[in-house]
């Protein structure tokens, strides 16, 4: 994979790169009209998806940090996103062109005064792995064996013009309207600027160390704030695969199934106990040991869960509440889902809509175990989004609805699902958390 020995980091240069992406959608619009005469919409449209997801995916992995951060953030909405977009932009999980040997030098001399040779015992200038805000580089330090993440340049500094410049495009794609979507890209603003807060990202992994360290089969690393520092964080390396590669090979089905348990345990302990979680539930972020254990790592994005919205969230999510109209309507107005300036027709569709989702999303929460292999239940919620993501009727109404914190709760529990579904993990016990 190219090495990037540079990366634009002026508004200007930022700019300009996506801008030249932008003619290249043009043209394949061009393209695609052209196709259409030929070939069926589908077709067309098919190739029309693939030619952009590549061009727009090409550009963003030179620029990193937020737009390729948010591509990372669109990969798990594959109810929303064609399935082009959400292949090419997974990649930005952890398969990114690296830095350069000479740029990771440079980046450490800035941050600490030093190169990586006069801080560690030994050092590899080549990256094990690339994502979007950092890389990570194996090293070794009075005999541990450590993973020493380094973050891009000028990653942080460009996150709110990065955020203005994709803003329009993204209202566009989820037809935003009002002042609701200044607060969603406030929201993701703020959490991509913690992210990229390394000594805060400590901070936060010793933290969660800490409350969760009780949780069987789950492990974390240890983290060494002497050798970190705004855009360098140093911590154990930790023998494994990561779960999707667990997932491809694994035939064992009581590993998954203690596998799932953990990892279900260790968010429910989080949302419900916490009130806080690590709010971005990637394979990435989950390595498995040679004992079946599971390790987590990266807490750079982790959400506070306010009482205000974890109340009426998980009153939705009760069985009883869905066959309650009155107390249905009253957490869905709280929530800001239903709003008081929404058309009768408004109204009816969200009810609608909503209801349908929250009686097939909040299937486990309805039982004492649950069985996350099911292709069913999973079918059910592909096939949910996948209807409503062709919808003309949901496309004409204002898409600027539902608390904030939605943005990263959801993301939260779509990932999980998307997990323990890819674990095949059966006979997971819901509230096992309360017994920990």
């Amino acid at each position: 994979m190219k090495k990037a020995s540079k990366i634009p980091i002026s508004k200007i240069q930022r700019a300009s790169k996506l801008v030249t992406t932008g003619a290249k959608v043009g043209v394949n619009y061009l393209k695609y009209y052209g196709d259409k005469i030929i070939n069926s919409e589908e077709v067309a449209r098919e190739k029309l998806n693939k030619s952009n997801a590549e061009d727009i995916y090409d550009s963003l992995k030179d620029l990193k940090g937020s737009p390729l951060k948010v591509a990372q953030m669109l990969s798990m909405e594959k109810s929303i996103l064609p399935r082009a977009y959400v292949e090419k932009f997974s990649l930005a999980q952890f398969s990114v062109p690296p830095l350069s040997e000479a740029l990771v030098s440079k980046t450490f001399k800035k941050s600490f005064g030093k190169f990586p040779s006069d801080i560690y015992d030994s050092f590899d200038l080549k990256a094990y792995n690339a994502a979007s805000i950092g890389q990570v580089h194996k090293a070794e330090k009075d005999g541990k064996n450590l993973a020493v993440k380094i973050q891009y340049p000028g990653v942080s500094d460009s996150i709110k013009s990065d955020l203005a410049l994709l803003k329009p495009f993204v209202i566009r794609m989820f037809n935003m309207k009002g002042k609701m979507s200044d607060e969603y890209f406030l929201e993701v603003q703020n959490k991509l600027l913690e992210e990229t807060d390394y000594i805060l990202e400590v901070q936060q992994s010793k933290e969660i160390v800490a409350a969760c360290k009780q949780i069987p089969n789950l492990k974390f690393p240890n983290y060494y704030e002497e050798l970190s520092s705004n855009q360098i964080i140093t911590m154990d390396w930790m023998c494994g695969i990561h779960l999707s590669e667990f997932t491809n090979i694994n035939t064992d089905q009581e590993k998954a199934n203690k596998l799932g348990q953990a990892l279900w345990d260790f968010y429910m302990h989080q949302i419900h106990n916490l009130k806080k979680v690590h709010a971005d539930p990637h394979p990435g972020n989950f390595l498995i040991s040679e004992k079946s254990e599971l390790i987590a790592l990266d807490f750079g994005c982790m959400k506070t869960i306010p009482l205000e919205f974890y109340n009426p969230y998980f009153v939705l999510a009760k069985k009883e509440t869905l066959s309650n109209e009155k107390l249905f309507d009253e957490k869905m107005y709280e929530l800001e889902i239903l709003r008081e300036d929404d058309s009768k027709e408004e109204l009816t569709f969200f009810r609608a809509m909503f209801h349908e989702m929250l009686s097939i999303f909040t299937q486990p929460f309805h039982e004492e175990i649950f069985d996350f292999s099911d292709v069913i239940f999973f079918n059910k919620i592909s096939e949910f989004g996948e209807r409503y993501s062709k919808s003309t009727e949901l496309k004409s109404y204002n898409g600027s609805r539902g608390s904030k914190h939605f943005i990263y709760m959801n993301r939260t529990f779509f990932g999980l699902y998307n997990l323990m579904f890819d674990l095949k993990a059966k006979d997971i016990k819901i509230n096992n958390f309360n017994s920990l």
